[in-house]
């Protein structure tokens, strides 16, 4: 039988999504019976951890991190390490820790399937998920007794207003309230006191851009003309820095521009869809603009804001990306996908090895039925229905995490070994 309950357990929370959610996660751990710590680096970190007598300050430098955590494990007696990515380097020194020291390691992220699930593996995540080695033949051995009917792939992200929220009051206090933090260094490459202001004015100005955006979909869409989809970025994100090969956004949008002016046919055209949370920190439009002069394809280029995929999905003919979560629409709509970079889905029977200029004039397909099962595999083990913003995400998702981190076998190993829980079925969270 498997531990049920926490006792004998004690986990250690490093950073999490901005916002609740980790404090809720630690309050139904210690329900379970187990000990909980959190470790924070500023006071955005301090403002979302209400227990004062569990937190811990960190207040030395990057170099003395490794040995204050290390002596902070053997302390505490911890068993389990709980983080949001693992690839910031706080995060990535303290999993290298905890491998040694044999202690559990839970990652979460962003879901692999947004916008209604978040991800959830011991291992690694994204560039270091377990399913970069796994093969889709694998997937299916492991389905061989699963009949679940699967859910559609929803078309809007019902928490982009509460995550801008708290990612903007996030930065507000590691700006004006982080005195007590002096050694802190953001792992962002721009300071806090921008960022800070790039997600207030955001916020501000979500109406102006939604009627923009909607306006340039419009425009597309009654265009009349066939057109590839690119999927951007954050030239900012893990997945992005760690597990691509572009050292900017712009070096993709480049290239992407030259295969299309290279292969295309001269009736296409090329839309450039921004992330939600774009920002302006990367002057994309600018540079999209720029170089669309350059390759002599101006006239068949176009720019749209974050927002709403499905719409712009529903008439293209390819998408290419460098490993965006978002290819996961892309495919399961059955649209042709280039992909550059490393990513979770990247697997020969979905992605197109073609050159760019070849995948524009003749892209090739991918097998729909093993995407179903690749989908479906997710879904039964790393994918979990709700979110980390909203208070209804929020709920959703603790009904079914907890008893997963308690479990001895991480989702992919119990789902093999035949032991996985009956998953929740997928509610619209808002």
């Amino acid at each position: 039988m498997g531990r049920t309950t926490g006792q004998n357990r004690s986990f250690l929370f490093l950073q999490g999504p901005h916002g609740p959610f980790f404090q809720g996660l630690a309050r139904m751990l210690g329900r379970s019976g187990a000990k909980v710590w959190r470790i924070g680096f500023n006071a955005g970190d301090s403002l979302f951890w209400r227990d004062r007598r569990s937190y811990v300050p960190f207040l030395g430098t990057f170099e003395d991190w490794p040995f204050f955590l290390s002596d902070f494990l053997a302390e505490k007696g911890i068993t389990d390490l709980v983080l949001y990515g693992d690839t910031r380097p706080v995060h990535a020194a303290a999993v290298a820790l905890a491998r040694k020291a044999g202690i559990t390691v839970h990652v979460f992220e962003e879901g692999y399937l947004r916008p209604y699930w978040v991800t959830y593996e011991r291992v690694g995540s994204n560039g270091n998920s377990r399913l970069m080695d796994t093969s889709v033949a694998e997937m299916r051995h492991a389905l061989r007794n699963c009949d679940m009917d699967l859910p559609e792939a929803p078309a809007r992200w019902g928490d982009m207003r509460h995550h801008i929220f708290y990612g903007a009051l996030y930065h507000f206090c590691v700006m004006a309230l982080n005195r007590g933090y002096r050694n802190f260094r953001t792992h962002r490459d721009i300071p806090v006191v921008r960022e800070f202001r790039l997600y207030l004015r955001r916020l501000l100005l979500m109406p102006f851009l939604a009627l923009e955006r909607r306006l340039a979909t419009q425009r597309i869409r009654l265009g009349g003309f066939p057109y590839h989809l690119v999927l951007l970025q954050l030239e900012h994100d893990s997945s992005f820095q760690m597990h691509s090969p572009f050292a900017t956004m712009t070096d993709f949008v480049e290239l992407c521009l030259h295969g299309f002016a290279t292969g295309a046919p001269s009736h296409h055209h090329l839309v450039f869809k921004a992330h939600p949370l774009e920002d302006g920190r990367v002057p994309l439009r600018r540079e999209i603009a720029r170089l669309a002069r350059a390759f002599g394809v101006a006239d068949r280029v176009h720019y749209v804001r974050g927002g709403k995929l499905a719409g712009l999905l529903n008439h293209a003919r390819t998408a290419v990306t460098v490993n965006s979560t978002a290819a996961q629409q892309v495919l399961w709509r059955g649209l042709p996908l280039k992909v550059f970079g490393d990513a979770v889905y990247a697997k020969p029977e979905f992605v197109s090895t073609q050159g760019l200029a070849e995948f524009f004039n003749s892209p090739s397909r991918p097998d729909s039925r093993a995407y179903r099962d690749y989908r479906h595999y997710l879904l039964e083990t790393s994918q979990l229905a709700g979110g980390f913003y909203s208070a209804n995400g929020r709920r959703q998702l603790l009904r079914q995490v907890v008893d997963l981190m308690l479990s001895p076998e991480d989702p992919y190993d119990a789902l093999r070994n035949g032991n996985a829980a009956p998953r929740q079925q997928l509610r619209v969270v808002r």
